[in-house]
């Protein structure tokens, strides 16, 4: 939730941040409105309360006709009191109901702009030559087929089993993500994050209070018999996780890696990525998630960032780092860096990771504070960061494949498949 004090010190700053957002700016005025209605109910209304306990010390020392008159006050009062306080809930209600419309703010320096308005902070890695490699003729094998030939991949048994957007990791397949998620865990418990096998389900209000029943709360699955929702990745039951909690954060940084599977209906991506396994509707992820003071949240984020590019380097991929623009930002991130790796097929770069500083948004909507060396209480701040997700096997097939169909194991990555080199194709084919 944005920090009401920001909003009343510095409008101009949310009215900025709405706008690099392609949000509405006007918000910000309807909850500067609603505010101020409110602070003049509960005036009001502290100052009813006031007089209905001055009349009662009054009440008790009266005596015959003065005390029934001053009983008829406390009564008409008491009546005055409740239609106050019935107002100042109403009023407090509904500027919650508009503050949580209102994104978090973005940093200074973010991009302004949609999705295709990022900036290309660096590109590291060069992709490969297959021409130079193998001659003029050679045409890449997408991941699809790839996965297919090593037996790795079925989308055709996926689709009769669950629907379009589901697949069967088989043999390899099943063992190369979980070698992937495994080194991820690994990299994390070597970084100071606790592992953590979460929930997939979780409460309306831990989902509302992460800020994904926002603008996008058509990708969420909700189970209705049971008002339950099905999370897209771990950081909503990592958010959750401290709820309603005071943290101690004088050693530093809580860090927690969670495995957990994901679910996302891919709402509105008709026609984007049908073929394999890039955007479907499960997959499995690791997940970084911080709870950190909000003077080290910016620093954390660069943190993680750098967690993340130490794994894509362990896989040996090419890959660049982007700042998103704001208007891709989603609600509850101030800055968002996503790293993508090259995709030679696709002759484009595909999002394997994310990372997103949070500030105190998530904070103060799931009420988790730490106590500062003062001994008072104030919001922590979240980033969370993607370590390992299933989409990267389509980056690894695809720029580690070799004429005849075979995948060089990346050197990371041998030691989690039993010291495999090469993931050899069922049947052979020709170049």
């Amino acid at each position: 939730m944005i920090d009401l004090r920001v909003l009343r010190d510095n409008p101009d700053l949310v009215r900025a941040s709405q706008r690099a957002r392609g949000d509405d700016p006007a918000l910000v005025d309807a909850v500067l409105d609603a505010d101020a209605r409110r602070r003049a109910a509960l005036t009001d209304f502290e100052r009813l309360r006031a007089e209905q306990k001055a009349l009662g010390k009054r009440v008790a020392v009266a005596k015959g006709d003065e005390k029934a008159e001053l009983l008829a006050g406390t009564k008409r009062l008491s009546q005055e009191v409740k239609a106050r306080q019935v107002e100042a809930d109403a009023a407090d209600a509904l500027l919650t109901e508009i503050a949580y419309r209102i994104a978090n703010v973005v940093e200074e320096g973010v991009p302004v702009g949609g999705e295709d308005d990022y900036v290309v902070l660096r590109t590291e890695g060069t992709p490969r030559d297959f021409t130079s490699e193998y001659g003029p003729d050679f045409v890449p094998r997408d991941h699809l087929e790839l996965g297919e030939m090593l037996a790795a991949i079925d989308t055709e048994r996926g689709a009769k089993v669950s629907g379009s957007r589901f697949y069967y990791l088989t043999g390899i397949g099943a063992r190369l993500e979980l070698a992937l998620l495994n080194a991820a865990v690994d990299q994390g418990i070597a970084a100071g994050f606790t592992p953590m096998i979460t929930p997939t389900l979780v409460k309306k209000e831990i989902m509302a209070g992460t800020g994904y029943l926002g603008a996008h709360a058509d990708e969420i699955y909700r189970l209705e018999a049971d008002d339950l929702y099905l999370t897209g990745t771990s950081e909503v039951a990592l958010a959750g996780y401290h709820s309603s909690e005071i943290l101690d954060l004088s050693a530093g940084p809580k860090r927690y890696a969670g495995w957990s599977a994901c679910y996302r209906r891919e709402a509105g991506s008709y026609g984007k990525d049908t073929r394999g396994i890039i955007r479907v509707h499960q997959f499995h992820k690791v997940e970084m998630f911080s709870y950190t003071s909000m003077e080290d949240a910016a620093a954390e984020h660069r943190r993680l960032l750098g967690f993340e590019e130490a794994m894509l380097a362990m896989v040996e991929l090419p890959y660049r780092v982007i700042d998103t623009a704001a208007g891709d930002l989603g609600m509850s991130a101030a800055r968002k860096f996503d790293c993508e790796a090259w995709l030679p097929t696709q002759n484009r770069f595909l999002e394997l990771t994310s990372t997103s500083n949070c500030t105190t948004f998530q904070a103060r909507r799931l009420n988790t504070r730490e106590r500062t060396a003062t001994g008072e209480t104030r919001p922590v701040a979240t980033v969370n960061g993607t370590l390992a997700t299933t989409r990267w096997i389509v980056a690894i097939l695809e720029n580690h494949q070799q004429a005849d169909g075979s995948v060089r194991v990346p050197k990371g990555l041998q030691g989690y498949l039993g010291g495999l080199e090469v993931l050899e194709p069922v049947a052979r084919v020709a170049p």
